[in-house]
């Protein structure tokens, strides 16, 4: 499969200036790619971005990742209606470290150059800026970019010169690093497209040299609409910090049917047969979950590392699959007691008082009744009223795990 092709399989084209997208198969591309440093992680979004930069890659062109330590201190308009607030230098530094950290971690195995815009714009003055970037720009089609317009017009909150220059600066990333490393090409989201087509603009002016961008299209749910990766919790983070491995795993795990053959295609690195045998098994049993199951531990092994992927998985098939609750170690205990409610107990004493403290149940009678709807279990097994705990419900000799209906999950520590 050439780089073209595996870019239209996967659904990683969207605009580009190229005049025909095959010409990406008779060239020697050296691209790059900006992350925002605007948080303190990268988000799933963000993954997507990453791995489209990984087909390149893998087809043996050459990439430069960059960290956009002087544009986030500006903040992209595009996409927002009102003014950001400006985050200070040692915010913003600090989330371009942290970006490189997951850039590096996610890109493990692979070749890449990392830099940062503060290194060519922090000592750049305003006047050669205005001089040197500023008069290669038009104005008249500066404001009739969309997220412009619609902030300029009626009823919009108006924009400020700083935003207003943010597509200067970006420009202005892409006549240098064509001028320092020989970068022909711009990778990027669909909303970033007016911004790249100021950089290929702005080298052309100065440089005569043609070069080329291409977009993704953004990642959308397909059920809902919405911009993939954000949860009722709000955006699906790569840090472990924000969104531990275990619900960046049930996030995978519960996408909606409609999308998962296209989220196959862009958060995995498995082949075009690979997946379309996945989808066979999956249309087979959709009930099954399998094909949701096949994409939580890639992209969780991707993220987090094989052992993490390992770790959630096991949880996730004692929980709610068909696994044993003796397989639940020692180590997978610990994550839990992060993630899941927590209440103590005792030896010998009843259920109910559990269920209430862990807050599965709101009072003693609420607790009764869900137990005589067969609704509680001790490690996956049904109880009733007269059950105490014992020494056999311990699984690593500490816990047992408490269980209402289907998915509400408690960690109960139990004392000798």
């Amino acid at each position: 499969m050439t780089l073209s092709e595996e870019l239209k399989w996967r659904g990683f084209v969207n605009q580009t200036t190229l005049s025909d997208i095959n010409r990406l198969d008779n060239n020697n591309w050296i691209f790059y790619h900006g992350f925002d440093a605007s948080a303190d992680s990268q988000t799933v979004g963000n993954l997507a971005a990453m791995m489209l930069d990984k087909v390149f890659l893998r087809h043996g062109h050459k990439g430069i990742l960059l960290a956009g330590g002087a544009t986030s201190l500006i903040g992209d308009p595009g996409g927002k209606d009102a003014e950001r607030i400006l985050q200070s230098e040692e915010t913003v530094a600090k989330n371009v470290e942290s970006a490189k950290q997951q850039i590096e971690s996610i890109f493990q195995g692979y070749e890449i150059t990392l830099v940062n815009n503060l290194d060519w714009f922090k000592d750049m003055t305003v006047i050669e800026f205005l001089r040197d970037v500023g008069k290669n720009f038009s104005m008249t089609p500066l404001v009739q970019r969309d997220y412009i317009a619609k902030r300029m017009g009626e009823g919009g909150s108006g924009i400020s010169y700083t935003e207003f220059s943010y597509t200067l600066l970006q420009g202005y990333d892409f006549l240098h690093l064509h001028q320092k490393f020989g970068v022909n090409l711009q990778l990027s989201g669909s909303d970033q497209w007016g911004n790249c087509i100021s950089g290929v603009d702005l080298v052309r002016r100065e440089t005569g040299d043609e070069v080329n961008a291409l977009t993704m299209p953004l990642i959308i749910n397909k059920t809902t609409g919405k911009k993939f990766g954000k949860s009722e919790d709000g955006a699906v983070w790569l840090d472990p910090k924000k969104t531990s491995p275990y619900k960046f795993y049930q996030f995978w795990l519960n996408v909606d049917d409609e999308g998962i053959e296209g989220y196959l295609k862009v958060y995995t690195e498995l082949e075009k047969s690979k997946i379309e045998q996945v989808m066979q098994e999956f249309d087979d049993d959709k009930s099954s979950r399998s094909a949701q199951r096949i994409l939580a531990y890639e992209v969780t092994s991707l993220v987090h590392g094989k052992q993490a992927a390992d770790s959630v998985a096991n949880i996730t098939d004692v929980l709610f699959g068909d696994k044993d609750y003796t397989d639940i170690s020692a180590d997978n205990i610990v994550q839990l007691k992060s993630e899941l409610p927590l209440s103590e107990s005792s030896i010998g004493e009843p259920v109910i008082n559990a269920l209430v403290e862990a807050g599965l149940a709101e009072s003693n009678s609420q607790a009764r009744r869900f137990i005589e709807q067969n609704a509680v279990y001790v490690n996956g097994n049904p109880i009733n009223l007269d059950y105490r705990f014992s020494k056999d419900d311990l699984i690593d000799g500490k816990h047992a795990v408490l269980r209402r209906g289907k998915n509400s999950n408690a960690i109960v520590q139990i004392k000798n």
